[in-house]
């Protein structure tokens, strides 16, 4: 043993350490990110800024600023890079190591007070955590402009807030300025629709807000971007403070200190009516079906007419807003591949103006549809290939107020609306026929409404019939027979509410919606004082809308921004501070609502 230590012991130190380092390789592979552990939540922190906060007299040619964190980070996106005012390139930017570089393809301006925004655009390298934001402000010349303002974004319709809005300061007030010049000041909106513009000059701005499609600080008006102006001059009052919580940054999380924010403006984007009129699509969708759109609404057409065929053998009909029109051939014919179709339409010329025009439309028939024409045997075709297509609907909740609607797929030759048969049944099953009223659409000549003339009444069972080969289409088709059932909710759960509306003095459009904004529950016109009630109502949150529909077209009429008109008001009842009614079950709400004081 003696011997076999003496032989071997000088060995034993060297393979314990090159076994150490062995096993130390193994279990600490510095090349290999960790397993295990908590999550990374936290987001990167900004150690180190060039130029610091507040410089002056910052060189207006190859101006880089260098923005120092804690780690890692990438730039999430680009866009959110956002110098104000902006230059007509947008800001460049490059990694190195724990580094983010700013930098400019073009001079600052000199004399001039610059703020870059980072809200949004920073992540750190692994878990994606964002960077709150930061606004690095700077000058170019030996001052720092001191005054600020805030303001909310909307869409003039839904008034929901409109993220990744640009808001436009102008001191130019000509109203050409928003079309051919950068802004003096210009900021994007968050999550919430809100803006803050710091650091600019005490004097006055014109200020407009929009969807910058291209992302070139300037509006155009092709009907791509959406626009929205402040009716008057603004001053701005609000001096920069690090305790303005109007100017700080929150995580979009945080709704409690999103909304003590306050804003100054409020804009409402609108899309505007392009203000050239022609032709710009045509599409042929059967046989005996088109449609041609044009550019702009209010579209008028003094001569219709298809090469072959006489012209009182067309069906037109435009849609509310008239910038489509629905063409139905009303010949059974065998119909080319290929319609002629002669419009004479008031046409936008090169000098601007709306001239009567004679233009040439192709409407070609795609090679479905012409396959589908080509079908020879009965075997290929379907059911609904031989009858006269219609849908029907009657909701339980609203078929009070909008009866029975029927809507053809094709527009009809020949009806019989007085063979429909409407019987209602009581709780005892006894039977009884009734009245009822027929109404076409006026805005969808293929679409009626069949009112009954009694009261509904909840238990009752209501139908109604539509006997067999009663109308009969364009294609010469004949109906089937089907019957329509409904019956009035009865659910004791459900609730209701009534508004007295009040200081009406011309039309309003007034909805019910859903808590997203995004559904219509029911809708009344109203022109005078009135009880509108909303029954069988979910418990639940609801939004009440209001629209002032001046020239009482039952739409919205959008804005025009170079006659300083904006779109029709639309307003959301309040309860209380919150635009939500949360309703609970079994409870009927009664409000009195004074029209004029919500409208303001």
């Amino acid at each position: 043993m003696r011997k076999f230590l003496s032989r071997y012991f000088p060995v034993i130190p060297i393979c314990l350490i090159l076994g150490a380092a062995f096993f130390s390789r193994g279990c600490a592979n510095t090349t290999s990110a960790p397993t295990g552990g908590p999550k990374d939540t936290i987001p990167p922190v900004l150690k180190n800024i060039k130029p610091y906060p507040g410089s002056v007299n910052v060189p207006t040619r190859g101006t880089k600023l260098k923005f120092t964190f804690n780690e890692y980070v990438v730039v999430k996106d680009p866009q959110s890079i956002f110098l104000s005012p902006p230059l007509e390139k947008k800001p460049k930017h490059r990694i190195s190591e724990k580094n983010v570089i700013v930098s400019f393809e073009s001079d600052l301006d000199s004399n001039t007070t610059y703020t870059l925004d980072l809200t949004g655009a920073i992540g750190d390298n692994n878990e994606g955590n964002m960077f709150p934001g930061f606004t690095l402000v700077f000058s170019t010349g030996s001052v720092i402009d001191t005054m600020a303002m805030t303001g909310l974004v909307q869409d003039c319709n839904t008034l929901m807030p409109v993220k990744g809005a640009t808001v436009l300061l102008y001191k130019d007030h000509a109203d050409s300025a928003v079309f051919l010049k950068r802004p003096v000041a210009a900021a994007k909106t968050d999550d919430w629709g809100f803006f803050s513009i710091r650091n600019i000059a005490d004097t006055l701005y014109r200020i407009y807000a929009l969807t910058d499609a291209n992302n070139n600080n300037k509006y155009d008006p092709d009907g791509s971007e959406k626009i929205a102006f402040l009716d008057s001059l603004f001053r701005p009052t609000m001096v920069v403070s690090d305790t303005l919580k109007e100017l700080m940054k929150f995580d979009m999380k945080d709704t409690l200190s999103c909304l003590q924010r306050k804003a100054q403006v409020e804009l409402s984007l609108f899309r505007e009516h392009p203000s050239k009129q022609m032709i710009v699509k045509k599409e042929r969708v059967g046989l005996r079906t088109a449609f041609l759109t044009f550019m702009a609404p209010g579209a008028n057409v003094h001569k219709l007419k298809i090469k072959g065929l006489p012209a009182d053998k067309l069906i037109t009909q435009f849609n509310q807003q008239k910038d489509s029109l629905e063409i139905w051939v009303n010949d059974r014919r065998k119909m080319p591949d290929t319609l002629k179709l002669m419009v004479n339409y008031d046409k936008t010329d090169t000098l601007g103006n709306l001239v009567p025009t004679d233009e040439e439309v192709r409407l070609v028939l795609d090679k479905k549809l012409r396959v589908a024409a080509m079908k020879s045997s009965r075997k290929d075709l379907k059911h609904e290939d031989t009858i006269a297509v219609f849908t029907t609907e009657a909701k339980p909740e609203t078929v009070e107020q909008y009866g029975f609607t029927f809507e053809f797929k094709y527009p009809l030759i020949e009806d019989a609306f007085d063979s429909l048969v409407f019987r209602s049944v009581n709780p005892r099953q006894q039977e009884k026929k009734g009245e009822y009223t027929v109404v076409r659409d006026s805005l969808n000549l293929r679409r009626y409404t069949v009112m009954p003339k009694e009261k509904f009444q909840v238990g009752y069972e209501y139908f109604l019939k539509v006997p067999y080969r009663k109308f009969r289409d364009i294609n010469g088709f004949y109906n089937d027979s089907t019957e329509v059932k409904v019956k009035l909710p009865d659910d004791e759960k459900l609730s209701s509410i009534t508004l007295n509306m009040k200081g009406v003095r011309h039309k309003y459009i007034v909805d019910l919606l859903n808590e997203k904004r995004n559904t219509v529950i029911r809708s009344f016109i109203i022109d005078s004082d009135c009880s509108l009630v909303f029954p069988y109502l979910k418990n639940g949150s609801y939004c009440i809308r209001l629209t002032e529909d001046v020239n009482g077209n039952g739409i919205v009429d959008t804005g025009v921004l170079l006659e300083r008109k904006q779109p029709e008001k639309v307003r959301f009842y309040k309860n209380g501070d919150s635009f939500l009614w949360d309703i609970p079950e079994r409870s009927e709400v009664v409000q009195d609502v004074n029209i004029e004081d919500v409208m303001k």
